[in-house]
């Protein structure tokens, strides 16, 4: 258990997969959790859920006096289409929220010390060369298919870094794709697909898969709450990210498959259209490694893939 025994974190955003993944882990520490969420539920031991709507200053906003962090996941999920108002969705739904918590904070008399946002490792341009760590180059694909999530990432940032809390550190949580066995994780659905015989390279397999066991993506946020030299943009990815088609490999190997049938672009364009999703979510090359979270003297439970997904499986057995 933690030095901030029985202390309150605020989780804003908290009730999809990231968030509850982040409450378990707190409750088991032994601290309280509140959960600012658009759509309250009956509290449980230790979580309290407040109404909030993720842009306005309200009531919300008293929880965060003397609670010991604020976890900020809000936005709109991205496995959607791209249209027009789906766009507006994602961008508005993350700088709201990051503004008028900066806003809350602000009027605190006792604020959290430290404030960790939610941003992506998306941030970084589409590369097949060296790893990129923080000081790596920000932008998109050549063909600039990722240039809306780039930009969100970009202000996402902006905001956080914009609001006016010279009481509390804020950091960047510039996280790589979290493998977990909770609701709307990829993983579940990866391993559908191998079963089902679909578990070949995706789009060629030539692109890097940056990633993060569960465990590790929790330890690494409970680390960053702890640790104040760290500020600004951190990278939660495993050091070692692979390309798709080592990914799917190793997962078939896991799942005891030894064959996959591979989908090509082509294919991959006409299933993001029914499944209303983008295809450079499974396209786009992120290369990401965790430099200051390595530099700072976290180690990884699973910084290697196939542990990972033995533990995963296991998990779902």
């Amino acid at each position: 258990m933690s030095s901030n025994t029985a202390r309150q974190l605020v989780l804003a955003g908290g009730s999809g997969f990231l968030g509850s993944l982040l409450a378990g882990s707190f409750v088991e520490q032994g601290h309280r959790v509140v959960i600012l969420t658009r759509e309250p539920r009956p509290d449980v031991e230790r979580v309290r859920y407040v109404q909030w709507d993720g842009e306005s200053l309200g009531s919300w906003a008293k929880e965060l006096e003397n609670a010991f962090a604020l976890i900020n996941l809000a936005g709109r999920s991205v496995d959607c289409r791209y249209n027009q108002r789906n766009r507006r969705r994602i961008l508005e739904s993350r700088i709201k929220s990051t503004r008028v918590l900066g806003e809350a904070l602000a009027r605190c008399s006792t604020p959290p010390p430290v404030w960790l946002n939610s941003s992506t490792a998306t941030i970084y341009r589409h590369t097949f060369g060296p790893a990129w760590d923080e000081s790596g180059d920000i932008g998109g694909t050549p063909e600039a298919m990722d240039e809306f999530s780039v930009e969100v990432a970009r202000q996402w940032e902006r905001a956080l870094s914009a609001a006016p809390t010279p009481r509390t550190r804020k950091v960047a949580l510039r996280s790589a794709m979290v493998l977990g066995t909770g609701r709307n994780s990829v993983f579940p659905v990866l391993q559908r697909l191998v079963r089902f015989g679909l578990g070949g390279a995706l789009g060629g397999g030539r692109q890097f898969l940056s990633w993060i066991h569960q465990a590790d993506f929790c330890g690494a946020v409970e680390w960053l709450t702890q640790h104040a030299e760290l500020e600004g943009p951190v990278n939660l990815a495993s050091p070692n990210p692979v390309t798709n088609q080592e990914f799917m490999r190793t997962l078939r190997a896991v799942c005891g498959i030894p064959l996959g049938l591979p989908a090509r672009r082509w294919m991959l364009e006409i299933g993001a259209f029914f499944l209303r999703t983008e295809t450079e979510l499974v396209i786009k090359s992120r290369r990401v490694v965790p430099g200051r979270l390595t530099a700072s003297g976290f180690r990884f439970t699973f910084p290697l893939l196939r542990t990972a997904l033995e533990d995963l499986t296991a998990r779902t057995a």
